[in-house]
């Protein structure tokens, strides 16, 4: 029996977070998405509701996914981040590690989205 979980996508990209839904609904129909387009939108969604899981592009206006992340790992050290990003250098990669975040490329496709919530299936 599978619990409804929660996933917050963060993207400033519309097209990227209705993607990343589509295939996550796709997947559990059953679980609740929530989107962000901004990093200060995804701490203000996460300290309302906080998510199972937190996919959080680096590149975005204002707040970007690493400083948002970074908070969030601080408020939420249990929640599984990833971010999900274009953004490929190795200094991405290695402070995400650093940070003890996911890290995986875009394109957003379906079985990336499905590696990700993997983690969440077995909980």
């Amino acid at each position: 029996m599978t619990s409804t979980k929660t996933v917050l996508i963060v993207d400033d990209s519309r097209v990227s977070r209705m993607m990343a839904r589509q295939y996550i609904v796709g997947m559990h129909a059953d679980w609740i998405v929530e989107e962000a387009g901004t990093g200060e939108e995804s701490l203000l969604k996460a300290r309302s509701t906080p998510p199972d899981l937190i996919l959080m592009d680096v590149n975005m206006p204002g707040m970007g996914g690493i400083a948002a992340a970074e908070q969030l790992r601080q408020e939420f050290p249990a929640i599984p981040i990833s971010l999900l990003t274009a953004n490929v250098q190795t200094a991405t990669r290695e402070r995400a590690a650093a940070m003890g975040i996911g890290f995986v490329e875009k394109p957003i496709t379906e079985a990336r989205i499905a590696q990700l919530v993997a983690t969440l299936e077995a909980a």
